[in-house]
């Protein structure tokens, strides 16, 4: 059982605690999801923790839990200058020298740039903080447009919708594509939206939502024909424009390139196949589109860091087979 920590201190977002509690609440029990422990974790456990709007929380188990933690969950501030008591950024530190994987949603950034653990590494926060982020902390790379970001066992989050977005894609690492959606299906959002993915989109006029639409519609075309060698221009054809236009209105709407939103959704359809079938591997690369098994294993390597064996190995929900023999699972 994954055990997960939330991380609790005055000052936190409501939002924020329901989402950590919605994708590891410990009383879920979904088909093809393992349980969690999550646990509340705070300077004093039992004493509730004040939150906004007159709610309060109360923790569990005190800060030195972290330490027993498969992961960590740091919820983001309402207030980004917001202080934090010296004994939770020295809980942090102590977690992530001993390898402890750990996450903040939105300006939860700040809390783990105060602790230095961001200091000559890359993080993310909302795009309205990102400026203030970068100003007073600048041995952080601050990016400005991602929803999502790790750097050696870092994993920071733009605001809101980004959170849900990287709690899920924490669970899909951990436990395979098919147990992030099913969560994402429980929770009725989207159940996947990649880290490189703008975070600000302008807002629709009403010549922008029809090409919307348009947009919508091409992809969904593309999604039933991923085992076909579609392009870019391919894609275009269909949308009636030129490659140059159609490449702009879709980055414009979706805060993605049409070619990396393709590869993504290929490296996807090839995760829900080797979780679920026990297809050879040729196979599962030509249904997703790649077209061979060494183009597939590229991808799998650049976006993943594994390999589509290891992928089977550690996700399989189908008995084990001689295509994935002899290969270890993907490292936790």
């Amino acid at each position: 059982m994954q055990r997960i920590a939330l991380l609790a201190f005055p000052g936190i977002r409501v939002f924020d605690v329901s989402v950590i509690t919605e994708v590891w609440g410990s009383e879920r029990a979904l088909p093809g999801v393992p349980p969690f422990e999550l646990r509340r974790a705070a300077t004093a456990p039992g004493d509730p923790v004040p939150m906004p709007g007159g709610l309060t929380l109360t923790p569990d188990r005190p800060l030195d839990w972290l330490e027993e933690a498969d992961l960590i969950v740091v919820p983001g501030l309402v207030d980004h200058e917001t202080p934090v008591a010296e004994p939770v950024l020295d809980a942090l530190r102590r977690a992530h020298a001993t390898g402890t994987p750990i996450a903040a949603l939105c300006a939860g950034a700040f809390v783990l740039a105060r602790a230095g653990l961001l200091d000559g590494r890359r993080a993310v926060t909302h795009w309205h903080l990102a400026p203030r982020l970068q100003a007073r902390h600048p041995r952080i790379t601050v990016e400005p447009d991602a929803l999502f970001i790790e750097d050696d066992n870092l994993w920071t989050s733009a605001g809101t919708a980004a959170g849900i977005d990287l709690c899920l894609h924490l669970v899909r690492v951990a436990h395979g594509a098919e147990a992030a959606a099913t969560v994402a299906r429980s929770m009725v959002t989207a159940p996947f939206r990649t880290g490189t993915q703008a975070q600000f989109i302008e807002q629709p006029t009403p010549r922008a939502d029809r090409d919307a639409d348009t947009l919508a519609a091409v992809r969904e075309y593309a999604l039933r024909r991923l085992h076909e060698p579609l392009t870019v221009t391919d894609l275009a054809a269909h949308a009636g424009m030129a490659p140059r236009t159609f490449a702009r209105h879709f980055t414009a709407a979706t805060g993605t390139s049409p070619l990396r939103w393709l590869l993504d959704q290929r490296v996807a359809a090839a995760q829900r196949l080797l979780e679920r079938t026990d297809l050879p591997m040729p196979e599962v690369a030509r249904r997703a589109g790649f077209g061979s098994e060494v183009t597939m294993r590229q991808h799998f390597a650049s976006r993943l860091a594994t390999s589509p064996r290891a992928y089977r190995t550690a996700f399989s929900t189908t008995a084990p087979s001689s295509d994935a023999a002899g290969n270890r699972p993907i490292a936790r």
